[in-house]
Parts: C-alpha cells; structure tokens; sequence
C-alpha cells in the first residue's frame, strides 16, 4: 500500500497494490502492521456499510468529545466524491477540507481522524460505501455541520437540484454554530 498524506496533516489517501489477472484482481485492503508504521496505531473496532443511488449526500457527520471516531472509509461498488472537514478550533487547518474520488476502480481509501466532519456524494447510478471505525456509535454524541455551508465552500460536483439528503442533514447547523473540537 502506498500512503499519500493530505494537504491537512493527519489525512491520508492509501492507494493499495492491486494484482489483476484474466481472473479478476487481488489487494490487500486493510494491514495492521503497514498502517501503523505509517500513519500509526489505531484500534478499529467496527466495520459499516452503505448503499445509495446518484446524488445521495450524506454528511457532514461527526461525534462530539471523547466519542469521536477515526474512520478508514472506501467504496466497493460504484464512485463518490468523499470529503474530510477539518473542525479542530486549534488546527491550522481549522475550517478546511480534503476531497477526493474514492470508487471501485481506483480502489483508494481515505483515512480521517478524530476532530474531522465527513461525508460523501455518490457519482455513480449506486455505490456501496464501507468504512471502519474506532469507536461505537453513540446517539447522544452524533453532530454534523451542513454540508453547503457557505463559509466551508466545497464545490460538490453535482448541481444542487440532484443533490439528495436526509432531513436531519438539512438541518445541521453551520459551522459557525457546531459543537467543534479543541
């Protein structure tokens, strides 16, 4: 696997060796010991999974305070447009965001720390989005940012029309009024 770190610290995009042949294809998705030595130890303890249709957002979702999680996200069916928001208030890359084209075939995956917001835009007809956690879900730490705020400017590359998203993430606050990190 090659690790590629972001122009925010601490963000990487992992490109792994993928083996093809007449059969089909083989990579390692996911090494202990290689991810350690080069983004350093996390304790992954839950695997999710998602499935959406053309112009689903879903974002931009975090947990607050000693709940948070790291995510190792990536897609095995289709593509998305992923994207990491930095809301460290002490960072200085406070307020800014890394974007990148995660799908089947490039097979990347984007490793995003605690203190980021994140969420993803599918480009494709559907795409099953998978990603590993180091913390359980918890309801009453659940937090987003909206996803179009203005003060944010991620130029999502779907016209706002198709864009679909819950009502919960409509109602989001900006991040002006987000519950952030330190």
């Amino acid at each position: 696997m090659i690790f590629n770190e972001t122009a925010i610290k601490g963000v990487f995009i992992i490109e792994p060796k993928v083996f093809s042949d007449s059969r089909g294809y083989f990579f390692e998705s996911w090494k202990q010991a290689e991810f350690d030595a080069n983004i350093g130890h996390v304790t992954f303890i839950q695997d999710n999974e998602s499935k959406s249709s053309y112009g689903v957002l879903r974002g931009l979702h975090y947990q607050k305070g000693e709940l948070s999680q790291a995510k190792l996200v990536r897609v095995i069916k289709g593509r998305v447009i992923d994207v990491a928001v930095d809301i460290r208030r002490s960072s200085p890359s406070f307020g800014q965001y890394v974007m990148v084209e995660l799908s089947e075939d490039n097979k990347r995956q984007l490793f995003i720390p605690r203190g980021f917001a994140h969420g993803f835009l599918v480009l494709s007809d559907e795409a099953i989005f998978t990603y590993k956690v180091d913390n359980v879900y918890a309801p009453q730490a659940e937090a987003g940012i909206r996803w179009n705020d203005p003060a944010l400017g991620i130029e999502w590359p779907v016209a706002m029309d198709d864009v679909l998203t819950s009502e919960k993430d409509l109602k989001n606050p900006l991040l002006s009024e987000a519950v952030l990190f330190d």
